[in-house]
């Protein structure tokens, strides 16, 4: 059976020490969504009492008003789909938003907010969480809420039972990350180019700051552990010579390029390369900048532009031959522009619905005990076919290595993401290698 990526939550972590730079590496310009943000949405006609959902968003978070808010207009989108459907066994979804501001106190007042709740109006779980610092969590846990598809920004999710992020978990979950405060990624990123592409040299650029460097020292292990010859370029932060990095990378002869830089740093890096006429096999991203606005981003250098790849646990959102992305698609037409996080927010909300269907079929009905069994079994899911299979586990002890499957994409003016074969059959036994979080 293909397996998750356990370690996605590097990945997400990695991008928010990237904004914490100044910068938007995590879904660049995610587009404000036509839905009402006032807190509820307008009723839909039920036969039954609402089931009440919470969505705590860092809307207004120091790093950018909207960085955060693609997996909330996802499962919105979703949402309303339900309702416009008769909602859940003719029960509407009221989705209640709270937006953190990006920090931890105002994340514990959404905790607060949602799963206490005034007049009996406490939410049955929380969905599409997208928190810069979910310092609730702890919280939210001690409460046995069921916190489905947040995306890991952060080791809440390998932390928390009852906490169960978009891309699993298999750490033990008791109150400390991973597994004695070490988490663990696979390599299947860096396989990939190597036997796919035949890459054997990877640059890897990063900023003289701490939390850059830190990021790409992690790149570096993992594509040595690989084999590849690593080729480090580190810019100074704030007068960065990008052209030079870009010169060295090309005389290095490197394949690829991976980074830990911002937005604005990845477009100049790109404009650079295509200055110096340096051409690569693929100049790798990851889920936080999967967007439609790679034209706009990178609309200095058609050649980088072109070599752009992205890899994740879920279906590429451009890859509309796939019913279950088409309909996502045609339920988020109304938006300006579209992301990978905003159909990983459609599956987290896909999530809780198949629970919440089949907790009306029980004598208890939708409770968040019942939601968060569901949520516990040992089967795997796959959200229609939109996610890598998902599972929950408690490992005592890492594992060393693990079977993992990707979802890749390549951008090409005219056409967009691309994708590269079936993420289902993309898949790799690879190591997993420790960091801290």
């Amino acid at each position: 059976m293909p397996r998750r990526r356990p370690g996605r939550a590097a990945e997400a972590a990695a991008a928010v020490l990237l904004l914490l730079l100044g910068g938007t590496a995590c879904g660049s310009r995610l587009p404000e969504s036509d839905f009402d943000h006032g807190g509820t949405r307008t009723p839909a006609p039920s036969t039954g009492a609402p089931i009440r959902v919470g969505i705590i968003t860092s809307a207004t978070s120091p790093v950018g008003g909207d960085t955060f808010t693609g997996p909330r207009d996802g499962a919105e989108a979703y949402f309303d789909r339900v309702d416009a459907r008769g909602g859940i066994a003719g029960r509407r979804v009221e989705v209640r938003l709270c937006d953190d501001g990006g920090s931890g106190v105002g994340n514990n007042e959404c905790v607060h907010q949602l799963i206490d709740g005034a007049d009996g109006d406490a939410v049955v779980a929380l969905v599409a969480t997208t928190a810069l610092d979910y310092a609730g969590a702890s919280r939210v846990s001690h409460a046995r809420v069921p916190d489905i598809g947040g995306q890991p920004i952060g080791a809440a999710y390998d932390t928390w039972p009852h906490l169960y992020g978009i891309y699993g978990s298999l750490a033990p979950r008791a109150g400390t990350p991973g597994w004695g405060g070490k988490l663990y990624g696979g390599t299947e990123v860096y396989r990939y180019f190597k036997r796919e592409q035949g890459a054997r040299t990877a640059a890897v650029v990063s900023y003289n700051q701490a939390a850059s460097a830190a990021y790409a020292r992690l790149v570096e292990q993992g594509l040595k552990a690989e084999g590849y010859k690593v080729v480090p370029e580190q810019v100074d932060f704030a007068l960065p010579n990008f052209r030079a990095a870009a010169a060295d990378l090309k005389q290095q002869g490197a394949d690829l390029v991976f980074d830990a830089l911002d937005t604005h740093g990845n477009a100049q890096l790109c404009a650079a390369m295509d200055q110096v006429g340096a051409s690569v096999v693929a100049k790798v991203t990851n889920v936080q900048n999967w967007t439609s606005t790679v034209p706009e981003d990178y609309k200095n250098s058609p050649r980088c532009r072109n070599a752009l790849w992205a890899t994740g646990a879920s279906r590429d959102f451009d890859d509309v031959s796939q019913p279950a992305v088409k309909e996502f698609r045609e339920a988020t037409k109304g938006l300006k522009t579209h992301s990978q996080w905003q159909l990983e927010g459609w599956t987290a909300a896909m999530w809780f619905t198949d629970a919440a269907k089949a907790c009306t079929k029980t004598k208890t009905g939708v409770t968040r005990a019942c939601v968060d069994a569901f949520m516990n079994r040992s089967e795997h899911y796959t959200a229609d076919g939109l996610l890598v299979p998902v599972s929950f586990e408690r490992l005592a002890e890492p594992p060393r290595t693990r079977r993992t499957c990707l979802s890749v994409a390549r951008w090409q003016d005219g056409r967009g993401w691309v994708p590269q074969g079936d993420m289902n059959s993309t898949c790799f036994e690879v190591p997993q290698l420790s960091y801290s979080p």
